[in-house]
């Protein structure tokens, strides 16, 4: 999980993206989907609505590391010596948890953070079998990549689910960016996962990656969240 932009406030820190290319599935078996679509060991994920750069912001705190996504991609920081709260730094990067408010620090200024919500992170065992879940509303879908083989599984509103094989053409684990294709030709799918701070249409739930799905014509945009073990 590579230190990313985290948008206006957070500039001039990303180095170049390694370039996507098509990546080969080995042996027929599910690929790594990069780290910065998953909570690590965290157990869940909080929001925060920062000024004065009207950025929000997720994180998930293991205690000893923090995973943070803006808008525009995501950072991974580790825990600091503080009296006060949790403080978390890489470089000139600072995330000061002071409980229901935070203070981020860059080299372009601070911007002063309140918690907006939270969410319990997605479980193997809530989730058996699912390495990544996706979903949306208005009209609603839900996308689950298998753990084991690269298979997933789509529903939508108005077709029931169905299971297809998948292709890789993208996997760029620096930008935390993966887009699967179908394997056969017909039906046509195209599924791509960006990290970056997600909030539910409805509940304004956070979640680590924004999803774009293509299937039958038509086009979706949701929330997602990688599952580990």
């Amino acid at each position: 999980m590579g230190a990313l932009c985290l948008g206006a406030g957070l500039a001039g820190c990303a180095s170049a993206p390694t370039p996507p290319q098509a990546t080969p599935i080995a042996d027929n078996a599910a690929p790594f989907l990069p780290s910065a679509l998953f909570p690590g060991s965290a157990d869940g994920f909080q929001a925060w609505h920062c000024q004065p750069a009207n950025q929000h912001l997720i994180g998930a705190d293991n205690g000893q590391t923090l995973r943070l996504w803006s808008l525009h991609g995501a950072w991974q920081l580790p825990r600091a010596v503080v009296a006060d709260g949790a403080r978390y730094q890489d470089g000139d990067i600072s995330f000061w948890d002071r409980g229901e408010r935070a203070l981020v620090e860059t080299p372009r200024g601070q911007l002063q953070c309140q918690q907006a919500g939270e969410r319990k992170a997605l479980t193997r065992a809530g989730n058996p079998g699912v390495m990544f879940k996706a979903e949306g509303r208005e009209p609603s879908w839900q996308v689950t990549l298998a753990h084991d083989v690269p298979t997933l599984a789509i529903e939508t509103a108005t077709a029931p689910a169905t299971h297809q094989p998948y292709m890789i053409s993208v996997l760029d684990n620096q930008a935390g960016r993966v887009v699967l294709e179908s394997a056969d030709v017909e039906p046509f799918f195209r599924l791509r996962i960006d990290a970056g701070a997600c909030f539910d249409k409805a509940s304004g739930a956070p979640y680590p990656a924004r999803v774009t799905l293509t299937y039958q014509g038509e086009q979706y945009s949701g929330c997602g969240q990688g599952i580990a073990p």
